[in-house]
């Protein structure tokens, strides 16, 4: 069974046991609940939300990880203005445990 969830503003298509990097969801070893917008069952296709109120998609948080680094640079000619920074983003590394139709 597969399942399409939403979190931190991005969506992920899952399967049970897949491993997943999504934004900071807690500390290491915590059980997070996941709402599914999508259900897919072989040939069957849950989208009605009545349905999928009682759907969840179980997920454990098993580590830390960050992105790679993202360099940005501001320059104005002629004047002697110039502006550089670097970025890393966090993420969760999660353990999809179970996806239940409810």
């Amino acid at each position: 069974m597969d399942a399409v969830i939403k979190t931190g503003g991005k969506q992920y298509r899952v399967t049970e046991g897949q491993r997943l990097d999504v934004e900071i969801l807690g500390p290491d070893d915590t059980e997070v609940e996941l709402t599914p917008l999508l259900l897919l069952d072989g040939d069957d296709v849950v989208t009605a939300p009545a349905a999928l109120a009682k759907a969840t998609v179980t997920a454990k948080v098993v580590g830390q990880a960050r992105g790679p680094k993202v360099t940005g640079f501001k320059y104005k000619n002629k004047s002697n203005q110039r502006r550089r920074w670097g970025h890393r983003q966090h993420y969760s590394t999660v353990l999809i445990t179970g996806i239940t139709k409810g």
